[in-house]
């Protein structure tokens, strides 16, 4: 990786949009600085989320840049949501223009 770009674990979750604020609260308790929320639509083994009405069978993907250690913790502490809602989450390592 080149020294002078910013190295961070990129997690995306995507989920039920019915998940923004809570996963919102998760991340300030976190103390996360930052992220990106989207609408999202697509199929999987929760079935087709096609957003066609608004707040009702949707999706959203929120995207944000952290430390390896916050990323462990926001994982875990997204287990809990896998029972109960349809919801994915990964993280990746990266390296960019961020603070």
């Amino acid at each position: 990786m080149s020294a002078s770009l910013a190295q961070g674990v990129l997690v995306t979750i995507i989920g039920e949009a019915v998940l923004q604020e809570r996963l919102i609260r998760l991340l300030s308790k976190l103390g996360v600085s930052g992220y990106t929320i989207i609408p999202a639509q697509g199929g999987g083994s929760h079935g087709k989320r096609m957003g066609d009405i608004a707040g009702y069978n949707t999706n959203i993907e929120l995207k944000t840049i952290v430390t390896l250690e916050i990323s462990d913790q926001l994982l875990e502490d997204l287990k809990q949501y896998q029972s109960t809602h349809a919801l994915i989450a990964f993280r990746q390592t990266v390296e960019g223009l961020f603070d």
